[in-house]
C-alpha cells in the first residue's frame, strides 16, 4: 500500500466554500481550477477528500 497512489483534481471553484474546506483543499496541495496532484493513498488523505468530494475528482493510479 506503500506505494499507491491517488490522483487528485480540482474542479468546482472555492469561491463560495467553507472557510474549513479551503484550507482542507490547500492542505492537499491544490490552488488553481483543473490542477492536479498525486498524493499517496492512505487513510489521512482519504479522510480529507472525503470532507471536500464536491469539489474533487479522484482517480486511483
Amino acid at each position: 500500500m506503500a506505494d499507491k497512489k491517488v490522483r487528485v483534481t480540482l474542479i468546482k471553484s472555492t469561491i463560495g466554500a467553507v472557510p474549513k474546506n479551503k484550507k482542507t483543499i490547500a492542505a492537499l496541495g491544490l490552488r488553481k481550477l483543473n490542477k492536479s496532484v498525486e498524493l499517496p493513498d492512505n487513510p489521512a488523505t482519504r479522510g480529507a477528500i472525503r470532507k471536500v468530494a464536491p469539489y474533487l475528482k479522484v482517480e486511483e493510479l
